[in-house]
């Protein structure tokens, strides 16, 4: 399908309506405010209220996203889900969403590469319809991070919030939407960062549940040396395979996992900062949530604009990394103008 790309034509978003701020935190762990601002630059984030599974979030994003493109749910050809939370192992948390929204005509399935999952899911979209496989695919990065987050570990406690964000893709000449992508894995680390149990490798029991090994764990100082190091490299791939020089980019949207992770990226790009959009101090890390949720906060307060040249980047877990550059073709909203 020569000539034939992809583009956003609808983003939606689901927020939790709670707060946990870094004072709540202050009682549940040993810990301060100052210092989950100086090392992170967290202030609160949300979670998701009793009761509300990944697939709910997935949903809500997933409804203003179809009336943002002015799609109909049985027009979609492919639903995937990035998740790390999925409601259950399986069927998959797409396959969920699909039967809820009455998508009857879509394939689904999950993509499972935490934070990266998102940009996982975006590329695999970008490829059914350049190959013409699809004309309407939903993307959504949602997660519930609060279920498998250990709140008695000072470490991980105080990075993790729930949220989810939804991306509809569709036919776009080439040359706008998205230019390039770069997926990238390296599974020497996946002891890094990881949740031990509860696969074929530890099956559940008393002792994996005693042992905390269903919730998250990571080598903080291992992961922040990798992240430091990869997203300054994906951002520079992406836009060299879209020959765009870095110079040209108008905006970064980058995983929000981490302030000082974000200030060391635009530093080693010789980047200018106030090109790189952050929303971490209010939702912490939403893993493959985070990506599209500042996306679309990016695109909802006007600071991106037809024309511009982007590039979105994502680590995680896997170890993994992904990016893209875009040629932004959305309008804001009108209450953004």
């Amino acid at each position: 399908m020569s000539g034939r790309g992809s583009t956003i034509t609808g983003l939606g978003r689901a927020i939790p309506s709670r707060v946990l701020t870094n004072a709540d935190l202050e009682r549940m762990v040993e810990t301060t405010d100052e210092w989950i601002v100086t090392r992170t630059g967290i202030r609160e984030r949300r979670i998701a209220a009793e009761g509300q599974t990944t697939s709910d979030l997935a949903y809500e994003a997933a409804r203003e996203a179809l009336a943002q493109a002015q799609v109909e749910a049985d027009q979609l050809d492919l639903i995937i889900v990035g998740t790390a939370t999925p409601d259950m192992p399986f069927p998959a948390t797409a396959c969920l969403l699909q039967d809820r929204l009455g998508a009857t005509r879509a394939g689904a399935f999950d993509a499972a590469a935490a934070c990266t999952s998102w940009m996982y899911g975006v590329a695999m979209g970008h490829g059914y319809i350049v190959a013409g496989l699809a004309e309407t695919v939903l993307v959504v990065g949602a997660e519930t991070l609060s279920r498998i987050t250990n709140f008695k570990d000072r470490a991980t406690s105080v990075l993790f919030g729930d949220s989810a964000a939804a991306t509809v893709l569709q036919p776009a000449p080439e040359g706008s939407g998205f230019l390039s992508f770069v997926l990238g894995s390296d599974g020497s680390g996946g002891s890094l960062l990881s949740i031990p149990a509860g696969g074929s490798r530890a099956p559940a029991s008393f002792e994996t549940v005693e042992r905390a090994q269903h919730f998250i764990q990571m080598n903080g100082r291992e992961v922040y040396k990798f992240a430091v190091r990869m997203i300054p490299r994906a951002i520079q791939e992406a836009a060299a395979r879209a020959g765009i020089p870095l110079e040209e980019v108008d905006f970064f949207i980058p995983h929000q996992a981490n302030i000082r992770i974000i200030d060391a990226a635009a530093q080693r790009l010789g980047a200018p900062r106030e090109k790189f959009f952050v929303n971490v101090e209010r939702y912490g890390n939403t893993s493959s949530a985070s990506v599209p949720v500042a996306l679309y906060e990016a695109w909802a307060e006007g600071r991106i604009a037809p024309g511009d040249l982007g590039v979105l980047v994502a680590f995680g877990g896997g170890l993994t990394w992904g990016a893209c550059a875009l040629r932004w073709t959305k309008a804001a909203p009108e209450s953004a103008t």
